[in-house]
């Protein structure tokens, strides 16, 4: 019973998107909202591990550390290109050669954190 009746508020919510004048702005504007605050609490989240480890980040070195950053920042170029880089094969394996470069990178940083640290 719980299930049809979720079905039931999906339908209604999907009926009320296409049926009703500037339904699909509004879910437009759902979407945006709720993307920003998943976008705002991945930014607070890494800010509060950023300085839970400021330590550990320091005790890198400035080699290891200018790594760690520069793979942080192909990621978040990268998720901000992926519209773009993804309608194209080409793009697609350059979207994803940038995060598993940085993936590695990120985990040589962990390697050398764990073995030094």
């Amino acid at each position: 019973m719980v299930a049809a009746r979720n079905a039931g508020i999906i339908l209604a919510i999907a009926a009320a998107v296409y049926f009703v004048p500037g339904g699909g702005n509004a879910a437009a504007l759902v979407y945006a909202v709720l993307g920003t605050l998943i976008l705002v609490s991945l930014v607070l989240l890494a800010m509060r591990f950023y300085r839970e480890h400021l330590t550990d980040v320091y005790g890198l070195g400035d080699t290891w550390r200018a790594v760690l950053y520069g793979a942080l920042a192909a990621v978040v170029l990268a998720m901000a290109a992926r519209a773009r880089l993804v309608h194209t094969g080409v793009g697609t394996l350059v979207w994803i050669a940038v995060i598993g470069t940085a993936s590695y990178a990120v985990y040589l940083c962990w390697r050398r954190y764990r073995e030094y640290g």
